[in-house]
């Protein structure tokens, strides 16, 4: 036998990172404010091991751009290394690669200065451990492949190939960001290629010195593991998943997701094979062959007797009492159910029992949801509390109070940190996640507040920047009633933008994917889609004939479901409002309904004191 392959330990990639270039002091200087080049430094927007990124406005031409600050100091001979690669990456033109406008090294330090993307990352529109449906992640794939077969025609690797450097920009256009750092890895000294790149995606030859334009593919393939399973392909410490890149093959993601096609599993298997030379001869050739297995496959299931819309897989029944609320684990396996029972359920999907029930509540539950990770949940109740605890043991972790009358709504922020809760007393409460400690209390409701939701994604907007929340309310009367949803800065109350259109009090409220449309449903029997930005309404639903009290988009963005008084649920089209299919399955009311993060199935639950789930294809 040959002489194993060599995995660099943690600490060699660490001394990697600092020869010939020395990191500046842990506490970099406050730099909103300062101009670098001709813009000027108006907030920080993100910060992370190797460069902070802020905000700037042009001096002349008041024009948004980014500003990432590497927080190293370079010699004079790197920084001579440095401008040259800049201007090699400055030349990058494509449309779905960050353009470089400016760089240049100030006091031995480098920055770059880059188009601005208003959206974010797809890391913020999708966190760890979403599923996503292959038809979702197809167009991401095929921009990222593209901009990484341009750069490697220009003979440069990207190295960095994860979600956190894929940009939205306008009209959610995907951009690859970051080229910046290859710039400082692809010095023509070799001394730093060994630790360009974050070791989550990294390819067995990248660990080992050897990166190569299939270490891109690798790279992607891994991220788009990722996001089909709602699991990393390897975990563990920098040392353990490095050396599990290297020797262990990739787990199937059959074995993840029975129902996932064996072509598209083999596709990603492929692109994730050891050797390189056994991978796709281009980046370009596996988002090719990814399209057309994903097309092949829907259309194979189009043609055979496709499983009919509503099809009912499961119908739970171990409630006592009317189900107010309900919520998929983030894995898409298990649903928790909150009841007028007082109780809790935590069941699997395809099951007809529940595998743990929560009892410490004393009066009904009406909301539940559970924590981005899986872990933890929270409840809220009508006996005025809001309850953390342990998914496994069922355990208590801590108990919210301070509400004046019943917790009406729950909801974690998609980073975990935080708790919002809203009160028929006519506020939200903002706490950590961790400690309980209250940070916030929106006061900005004069009525019941009925519904609470988070961002997708932070805002990036100069006057609204952060998480935002979006909380409905209303109450029973005909004058003199906040039947508003608002939309507010999550941490401060400020930047509120009033919806006013509906006429009845507003029952739930639901995010676009995207961050820029609103869903919010309506006692006054509509449900209304609006423009975040402006507030203006994009499109009225008026299917139902009685009070809507529940509503949910699909993981893709394209279709709505609302559930309603009149004992339906409809599914309708985002865009038209063409109604698409009506399940009438439950014999009472239906007070919630959810998608699974995969997009495929729908729970919807209500006074029968049943959840049903069902396909929605």
């Amino acid at each position: 036998m040959g002489m194993p392959p060599k995995i660099p330990s943690s600490a060699t990639a660490n001394r990697g990172v600092r020869q010939g270039v020395s990191r500046s002091n842990s506490t970099m200087p406050d730099r909103i404010g300062q101009q670098l080049a001709n813009y000027r430094l108006i907030r920080q927007l993100g910060q992370g091991g190797f460069a902070d990124v802020y905000l700037g406005e042009h001096v002349y031409l008041t024009t948004p751009a980014a500003i990432k600050v590497l927080q190293m100091r370079l010699t004079d001979e790197d920084k001579q290394n440095f401008l040259e690669e800049a201007r090699t990456i400055a030349h990058l033109k494509h449309p779905s690669i960050v353009r470089i406008l400016e760089y240049d090294v100030v006091d031995s330090i480098p920055f770059l200065v880059m188009e601005y993307a208003p959206n974010g990352t797809l890391r913020q529109c999708h966190p760890k451990g979403a599923v996503l449906p292959p038809a979702s992640i197809a167009p991401y794939v095929r921009q990222v492949a593209a901009a990484l077969q341009y750069a490697h025609d220009q003979k440069l690797i990207h190295r960095d190939v994860k979600p956190e450097n894929m940009l939205l920009g306008y009209k959610n256009a995907v951009l690859l960001s970051d080229f910046g750092l290859a710039v400082i890895v692809q010095s023509s000294r070799d001394r730093l290629q060994t630790v360009a790149g974050t070791v989550t995606y990294m390819a067995p030859e990248q660990l080992q010195g050897k990166a190569c334009p299939a270490s891109d593919q690798y790279a992607l393939a891994a991220v788009v593991y990722e996001w089909l399973s709602g699991e990393r392909l390897f975990s563990g410490s920098f040392i353990e998943v490095a050396t599990q890149h290297v020797l262990v093959p990739p787990p199937s993601l059959r074995n993840k997701i029975p129902a996932l096609s064996p072509a598209i599993d083999h596709v990603i298997q492929k692109a994730l094979a050891k050797n390189p030379e056994q991978r796709f001869a281009s980046v370009l050739e596996f988002a090719r062959a990814f399209e057309q297995v994903r097309q092949a496959e829907a259309s194979k299931q189009y043609a055979s007797s496709p499983m009919p819309l509503g099809k009912l897989f499961t119908n739970y029944r171990k409630h006592s009492a009317a189900v107010l609320n309900i919520a998929w684990s983030p894995d898409g396996k298990k649903i928790a159910s909150a009841g007028a029972d007082k109780t809790i359920h935590i069941w699997n999907a395809t099951s007809k029992n529940p595998t743990f029930i929560y009892r410490n509540h004393t009066k009904p539950v009406s909301s539940v949801a559970w924590s981005p990770d899986g872990s933890r949940i929270v409840s809220g109740s009508w006996d005025t509390t809001v309850q953390v605890w342990n998914v496994q043991t069922g355990r208590k972790l801590l108990t919210y109070r301070g509400f004046s009358r019943e917790v009406s709504a729950v909801a974690w922020s998609p980073d975990g940190k935080y708790i919002a809760s809203a009160s028929w007393d006519a506020t939200v409460q903002v706490r950590q996640a961790e400690s309980g400690s209250r940070l916030f209390t929106y006061s900005g409701h004069t009525s019941p507040v009925h519904a609470v939701a988070w961002s997708p994604t932070i805002s990036s907007s100069p006057s609204a920047s952060g998480w935002r929340i979006a909380s409905a309310s209303g109450a029973d009367a005909n004058a003199d009633v906040d039947n508003t949803v608002q939309i507010w800065n999550a941490l401060t109350g400020d930047n509120p933008l009033i919806f006013r259109d509906h006429y009845y009090f507003v029952n739930a409220v639901a995010w676009s994917s995207d961050g820029k449309k609103i869903a919010s449903a309506s006692a006054d029997t509509n449900v209304q889609v609006w423009n975040v930005a402006t507030g203006g309404n994009i499109l009225t639903y008026r299917g139902h004939s009685s009070k809507v009290n529940s509503v949910a988009w699909s993981p893709n963005g394209t279709r709505i479901a609302s559930a309603s008084d009149d004992r339906t649920v409809q599914i309708w089209d985002a865009t038209t409002g063409e109604t698409i299919f009506t399940y009438r399955g439950h014999t009472k009311e239906i007070s919630s309904v959810a998608w699974s993060p995969n997009g495929t199935r729908i729970a919807s639950a209500g006074y029968d004191a049943t959840v049903h789930v069902w396909n929605v294809g």
